[in-house]
């Protein structure tokens, strides 16, 4: 719902780290760094150290926000870098809930509370939904030559917005780690909030696309 608004303060503050050493990195590479430290904050989720998992939490943001400033700044941005980033992204956003739902088991032994996990499930469905709901519609706008360049946006594809996008996204993950014993609560509201987000495209899409032609 922020992110275009965000977006230039993000710039702002990633600038200060888009010069060397970072800027010698090719951006794919620095998409993987992201990634593992996703994939790292997960794993220490599940052995039970929050901490130290909200510290991989935000060295995956800041690093998923790093690849596409160094891209655009040294000219290398690809199709294939802005698809890996995406890619990645929606690994992280599927892995984080899973540890977070499966962390009583291997922290403690006990099988995960009925309610994180119902609340886990309905967040990742509403993941599912959410993905077809814009990407679809990114894909027909680029069909119809009203994608990301031809809007100005520094994105690979245009990004149809929603309630939830990647900034509501980092203040809510972030959440996870400050309060676990309400996450089932956080799964379910941010559900709820993703899901109007599809609610909101499909309402676009029923006015603009059926009054244009394929």
């Amino acid at each position: 719902m922020f992110d275009r608004s965000m977006r230039r303060v993000k710039e702002l503050l990633l600038k200060p780290l888009n010069r060397p050493p970072f800027s010698l990195v090719h951006p794919n590479l620095i998409t993987l760094i992201a990634f593992g430290f996703g994939v790292a904050s997960g794993l220490v989720v599940l052995w039970g150290d929050l901490r130290l998992g909200l510290i991989f939490w935000l060295l995956n943001r800041v690093f998923d926000g790093l690849d596409g400033a160094v891209a655009r700044a040294t000219g290398r941005q690809t199709d294939f870098g802005g698809y890996l980033d995406i890619l990645t992204d929606f690994a992280v956003y599927a892995w984080i809930p899973i540890a977070f739902a499966l962390r009583p088991l291997y922290v403690e032994g006990f099988l995960p509370d009925k309610w994180v996990l119902i609340s886990s499930l309905a967040l990742l469905g509403a993941f599912y939904l959410n993905a077809a709901s814009w990407m679809y519609l990114s894909a027909i706008l680029e069909k119809r030559n009203a994608g990301a360049a031809s809007r100005g946006e520094d994105t690979s594809v245009a990004m149809p917005t929603g309630l939830v996008e990647g900034f509501e996204t980092i203040l809510l993950y972030t959440m996870f780690f400050i309060r676990p014993y309400q996450v089932h609560i956080l799964f379910g509201g941010m559900a709820a909030l993703v899901l109007i987000g599809v609610v909101q495209r499909f309402i676009w899409a029923l006015r603009v696309l059926r009054s244009s032609s394929r």
